[in-house]
């Protein structure tokens, strides 16, 4: 998807997680609506609920969530409905979560214009919650579910605490089915269970009362029996936990045979997942008890991962200039996320999940190198030089990272891992900026050839396509350009790797100098015989002028690292 396009992500809970072909066929009606990607399906069978996962366009996912949240209602019986998990409706929560190009108060409006849609049409009744609420009290989603499912005729009768919205023709039946359902909006929520070597409820809830930002009422003395204190109004004094922005219970799950505390993490930034893990392994072990790994209920964001693997291999004092991949399985093992069940991040994480939905099969980059090879000696302009160039550029930054992670787990050289470990963050960057101009040079290639195709019949025709020729032909000079640039940053890296990096491997940062050399020269030559069909020759000359001081500045490094090189050899 395009950075430009607005994207909500939309989460509702049903309180059903044991009957499929009935998760199945509310999920049906989410597929149903074009332009709607579903990412996931989580039921849980303690709690009897079902986390479901969908991305797409504002007003697309408006309408997939409107049609699950009805169609939930029909086929869940709340009156019969037993979980581990507090609920009060058939879809019990339905939230949007602003993704790309829109803002939390603009979701806030979706929810609420939602919510009124929701007990128009479908008849359910329903509170507005977090960034949607119309009060201060009810932006606590606690407040709007206090007393649960049990609670319904009490929340329904009692004036202030009424759902926003009302159906005007209430249906006793049919809204003792449904229950009320909480619409809301809010950012990302991470929901993570951290699973105990214990089957006690009662210390999961006290290691969840350790951590969580509410905290635990005070009480007279100190002691767990003791008087619950209150303030003149009447409130119990709490104790505040040790991480902020998070709310926790703890549970026993007969699934799995253990207790768990169970957390909602609302704002990563303030309080990682890494942090959390940590800290609720502290309190548990303070408790006579261990952690034996986490559980990701739904899905979670690349960069609490990401950042949880860093986090775990600067302890180990080790170099985070490694593959996206490494890191993520860094994180799995550190956090144990596949304690209980395989942890796969193409399913879990949705900026993966988004990619996979896009994947286009035809990238160069996911062939094999003997798949890419003969695909470029095939009788087709593309891919062809600017693409090789790019696809050099990136082996040269690929070389020079891999002399500095060999350097940070130098036997001896425990104390400069930091420093490495910079280098190579700084090499994966550049290989990735490379890898993606691979096939980018490839699509600039393409968009000429599509504006020499476009019909010249009348003059509109031929100025258009003059036109459309002209833009793409600049794009095509434009991407070499970026090339070069890119690969005159590897140099670089592979000189302070050549002066600085594990003497064994000074080669290697030569050979991805030589490599960068060739990138810079090749992207050069594609930028000279674009800009040479540009019209505007200032431009073109413009061009020229900064490829030729790229290429002798490039000659320069050149130089100078195999000089480097040599005099170790």
């Amino acid at each position: 998807m395009e950075n430009n396009k607005q994207i909500v992500e939309c989460v509702p809970n049903f309180s059903e997680g044991r009957n499929m072909e009935t998760i199945n066929q509310i999920t049906r009606e989410i597929e149903t609506v074009k332009g709607v990607k579903l990412l996931d399906v989580d039921p849980g069978e303690a709690t009897n609920r079902t986390v479901v996962t969908f991305v797409g366009s504002p007003e697309n996912v408006v309408e997939a969530a409107f049609r699950a949240v009805v169609k939930a209602g029909k086929l869940i019986d709340m009156r019969q409905h037993h979980g581990a998990h507090p609920r009060m409706g058939a879809t019990d929560v339905c939230p949007l979560i602003p993704v790309s190009g829109i803002t939390l108060e603009e979701c806030a409006e979706l929810a609420r214009k939602l919510a009124k849609r929701i007990s128009e049409e479908g008849g359910i009744p329903c509170y507005c919650y977090e960034a949607a609420a119309f009060t201060p009290e009810r932006k606590n989603l606690a407040v709007c579910r206090a007393g649960e499912y049990e609670a319904l005729n009490e929340k329904l009768t009692t004036p202030g605490k009424q759902p926003d919205f009302m159906p005007q023709e209430m249906d006793s039946e049919s809204v003792q089915r449904t229950g009320i359902t909480a619409v809301g909006a809010r950012d990302f929520l991470v929901a993570v269970n951290y699973n105990l070597n214990t089957t006690s409820t009662r210390r999961a809830n006290a290691i969840a009362f350790d951590v969580r930002e509410k905290g635990r009422p005070m009480r007279e003395g100190g002691s767990v029996v003791g008087k619950i204190l209150k303030d003149a109004e009447g409130n119990p004094i709490m104790q505040p936990g040790t991480l902020k922005c998070t709310k926790a219970i703890g549970w026993y799950i007969d699934e799995y045979g253990i207790a768990q505390v169970s957390m909602n993490m609302t704002n990563l930034s303030v309080t990682p997942l890494h942090k959390a893990f940590d800290e609720v392994c502290r309190c548990a072990q303070a408790r006579g008890i261990r952690v034996t790994g986490a559980e990701i209920v739904g899905l979670i964001p690349k960069k609490a991962l990401i950042d949880a693997g860093k986090y775990y291999l600067e302890k180990q004092n080790r170099s985070t200039g490694i593959p996206e991949a490494d890191i993520m399985k860094i994180a799995i093992k550190s956090m144990g996320l596949d304690d209980l069940k395989p942890f796969n991040p193409r399913e879990k994480v949705i900026e993966y999940l988004l990619e996979d939905a896009e994947k286009d099969a035809s990238l160069l980059v996911d062939m094999t190198v003997n798949a890419f090879a003969e695909e470029t000696s095939r009788e087709s302009a593309a891919p062809g030089g600017g693409t090789i160039s790019a696809y050099m550029g990136a082996l040269g930054a690929a070389l020079g990272t891999m002399v500095a992670n060999l350097s940070s787990h130098k036997a001896g050289w425990d104390d400069r891992c930091p420093e490495f470990s910079v280098w190579a963050e700084k090499g994966q960057a550049l290989m990735k900026e490379l890898l993606f101009l691979v096939d980018e040079d490839t699509r600039a290639f393409n968009k000429i050839m599509a504006a020499f195709g476009l019909p010249k019949k009348t003059d509109e025709d031929k100025a258009a396509r003059s036109a459309a020729i002209q833009d793409a032909t600049r794009y095509a000079t434009q991407v070499p350009l970026q090339t070069m640039k890119a690969s005159f940053r590897v140099f670089e890296l592979c000189k302070q790797m050549a002066k600085e990096g594990n003497p064994n491997s000074v080669t290697d940062a030569g050979v991805g100098a030589l490599a960068a050399h060739a990138a810079v020269f090749g992207a050069g030559m594609n930028v000279r015989i674009n800009a040479a069909s540009l019209k505007d020759r200032e431009e073109a000359e413009a061009y020229v002028a900064e490829v030729r001081s790229i290429m002798d500045a490039a000659d320069k490094e050149r130089a100078e690292i195999v000089e480097i090189v040599e005099n170790k050899l």
